[in-house]
């Protein structure tokens, strides 16, 4: 590609409507500094100084796609608790529609709390329930979905699994069927209980360890020729576009009918890996809707993947230094 193609590709995002249908989440933080051992139990004592709640699981993807450009249609389930009000304003906050979200009595708001000091995460809490949603629930959610499509031009959806409850095989039967019968390419990034559910879709971003789960097999992330077996035996026992494994370190695999090649990860001052799988996914959906090929998809989703790594916790990826480096890679 060259500059002016990449320039042209990262321009056209800004007229893609995504829909991201997954678990949505409250990423909240207390950062502090911990100078004692309470005397209660052998543990540390952390004086908060600062707490945040941010966009976290799907949210967390269409906060990424946002930031290119695109503009996200997240459907997904909230509880009806003092958390959905939270969850709620932060959406208003970044200018993301809260028309697809659905309150429901059935179920809390997923929150993750994680606990720093000095830079460095102590503990992590996590308040759920990851019990399968309601049928009149995902019936809910099926025809807000449906209703999008009819209603807005959809350039790609993104399944965001992070097995919370949401998306069952009937639900990914179903919007299969609908985007198929729409045009509308599919990319996933899959959890270990629907893994195996995912059939007929462009794009599957497994990383090793859901690759690992949801196939059940034992295989090293260096081992490369074993990964490439398993992903060609997954590819045709799902009928899978194209496969993208994100190999942490090692970088990402990429299989695809013309492509079949490793992208070495970037050296990069990893601060934290949160998130980062939420914008490869991303990145990688609107790549695919912008009609770049397999390679070039991988090698901007593993950029994206890095560059997020450098912040500490889950933020979108920054658009123009992605474009910048891109050019500095592809052109």
């Amino acid at each position: 590609m060259t500059a002016a193609d990449i320039e042209n590709a990262f321009k056209s995002f800004d007229n893609f409507n995504i829909i991201v249908v997954g678990d949505v989440m409250i990423d909240s933080y207390m950062w502090g500094k911990v100078d004692r051992i309470s005397p209660e139990a052998p543990v540390p004592i952390l004086s908060v100084h600062k707490k945040e709640n941010r966009l976290g699981g799907a949210a967390n993807v269409a906060l990424n796609v946002q930031s290119l450009g695109a503009n996200p249609i997240i459907h997904a389930i909230i509880g009806d608790d003092d958390k959905a009000e939270i969850y709620l304003n932060l959406m208003n906050e970044r200018g993301l529609s809260t028309d697809g979200i659905l309150v429901s009595k059935n179920r809390p708001t997923t929150v993750k709390t994680r606990i720093l000091s000095g830079g460095n995460q102590m503990l992590r809490v996590d308040e759920e329930t990851v019990k399968p949603i309601s049928s009149e629930d995902e019936k809910s959610i099926l025809n807000s979905i449906q209703t999008s499509i009819e209603n807005t031009k959809i350039d790609a959806i993104i399944f965001e699994d992070y097995d919370k409850g949401l998306i069952s095989k009937s639900l990914i039967e179903a919007v299969v069927s609908l985007a198929k019968s729409n045009d509308i390419p599919i990319a996933v990034d899959p959890k270990k209980n629907n893994f195996s559910d995912y059939s007929n879709v462009d794009l599957f971003k497994p990383n090793l360890k859901e690759l690992k789960e949801g196939l059940k097999v034992d295989v090293d992330g260096s081992d490369i020729d074993v990964i490439k077996e398993v992903v060609v035996k997954l590819m045709e026992s799902q009928n899978l576009g194209t496969i993208l494994v994100t190999l942490s370190e090692l970088g990402v695999y990429i299989k695809s009918d013309d492509t079949d090649e490793i992208v070495p990860a970037h050296i990069r001052d990893i601060n934290d890996v949160s998130g980062a799988g939420d914008t490869v996914i991303g990145v990688a959906a609107l790549c695919m809707a912008a009609g770049m090929s397999s390679l070039e998809l991988a090698s901007i989703s593993n950029l994206a993947g890095g560059l997020v790594c450098e912040k500490v916790g889950v933020v979108p990826i920054d658009k123009i230094q992605l474009l910048k480096e891109t050019i500095s890679l592809l052109a």
